[in-house]
């Protein structure tokens, strides 16, 4: 994929500092220390080094990425080191994809208690397909699945909800055999949008009687007595939307499919069309339509605050894995899924995801010198070779 001409760098280094010193009382430092990341990636603020092919002699520099997981131009290398590493997990069966989304009513407490909120919809979600998979009503088996969570929609709004990954069957709970589902059906959304919502209410009214959740703004009147209680009664009410996709064909198609949703945060640089008199246009999806595509176009100040929306707490784990994908038991439970399937295990492809690819032929290319951003403001006599961008950053 061709570099793009606009990058989310670039609205940051034209109003960044603006959006900061106007809206400052209402941001938090992560909210700064991301901006700064962003404004700074891939610059000689970081440094750089200087890379040479061990086939062709090709010299490359580089400028340091800096490695904040809501930069757009540090996660496809991340991506790719990560699918590497998965790609030894994989089983030969179709796979499903589910999708857990929650009711907008939640978005603005979801915003004030991120943490502990996104915690829950993973523990919640994640409960809800363990206990009905285990149902003999439904497959009657022990699973395994990977989930990663998102917290935007196409038009960068707040909209958190988690996509899984899971193999078509499970093991039986003596591990004697593999069960395999329908390849057409899963497991019933509608059961598992009851069993998730009451769940997810049921563990969110312990939160409220512990006093852990903070209520500020719009939302001090839920921490009034009886409110709560009203507010969960009203959300109670609602279908909570579980949606399942129609099964892959296989697992290059899973590994295709989870180059997408793995750690892309908000935006691609790709999806940038334009940033003129302080207003920016992105291609997105309306898929309340269809999924037509459209062009969006907001101010400098609501894209960046729509950005920041989705800047996660320090720390939090946005891709986990549950039942016999977890990791105190994934890889025995995997090595008895493929002899039970009568499948060799895949390779790791982990190693050569980390090397730097030759722009000319394509061999590995080797860090022969490392610059500080001191030696690269004091000494021009340096003439290192225009920065390129290369497979992967070894920064």
């Amino acid at each position: 994929m061709s570099r793009p001409t606009l990058e989310v760098a670039d609205i940051v280094r034209a109003a960044g500092n603006r959006f900061w010193d106007k809206h400052k009382s209402h941001l938090a430092w992560s909210h700064r220390k991301v901006l700064d990341a962003i404004a700074r990636c891939r610059t000689a603020a970081l440094g750089g080094h200087l890379d040479k092919c061990v086939r062709c002699g090709h010299l490359t520099a580089s400028y340091n990425s800096c490695r904040n997981r809501h930069c757009p131009k540090c996660q496809g290398n991340a991506r790719a080191k990560w699918l590497a590493a998965r790609s030894a997990e994989l089983l030969p069966v179709p796979y499903f994809h589910i999708v857990f989304t929650l009711p907008h009513e939640l978005s603005a407490l979801f915003l004030q208690n991120k943490r502990l909120l996104y915690d829950l919809l993973f523990r919640a979600s994640a409960a809800a397909m363990l206990e009905l998979a285990r149902d003999p009503k439904h497959l009657g088996a022990d699973i395994g699945f990977l989930g990663v969570l998102h917290t935007w929609g196409q038009n960068l709004e707040h909209h958190p909800h988690v996509h899984y990954i899971v193999p078509a069957g499970g093991l039986a709970f003596d591990d004697s055999r593999w069960i395999d589902s329908s390849r057409r059906f899963f497991l019933p959304v509608h059961a598992l949008s009851r069993v998730f919502r009451g769940k997810f209410v049921a563990e969110l009214k312990q939160l409220v009687a512990q006093n852990k959740l903070q209520f500020h703004g719009s939302q001090q009147d839920l921490a009034a007595t009886g409110c709560f209680a009203t507010f969960l009664r009203q959300l109670f009410r609602q279908d909570w939307v579980v949606y399942a996709k129609p099964p892959f064909g296989g697992a290059e198609h899973v590994l295709n499919y989870l180059a997408r949703y793995t750690h892309r945060v908000a935006i691609s640089n790709h999806r940038l069309i334009a940033f003129e008199n302080d207003r920016v246009s992105f291609r997105w999806r309306d898929y309340a339509h269809g999924g037509k595509k459209k062009i969006m176009t907001l101010s400098a100040d609501e894209f960046l605050r729509r950005f920041l929306l989705h800047v996660l707490p320090k720390g939090l784990v946005r891709i986990r894995h549950f039942g016999f994908f977890a990791n105190r038991r994934r890889d025995s439970a995997l090595a008895r899924c493929r002899t039970l399937l009568g499948a060799t295990a895949c390779s790791d492809r982990s190693d050569a995801a980390n090397h730097l690819c030759c722009p000319v032929c394509s061999a590995t290319m080797l860090v022969i010198e490392r610059f500080t951003s001191a030696q690269l403001y004091f000494r021009p006599h340096l003439n290192l070779p225009t920065p390129q961008r290369c497979c992967v950053d070894s920064s």
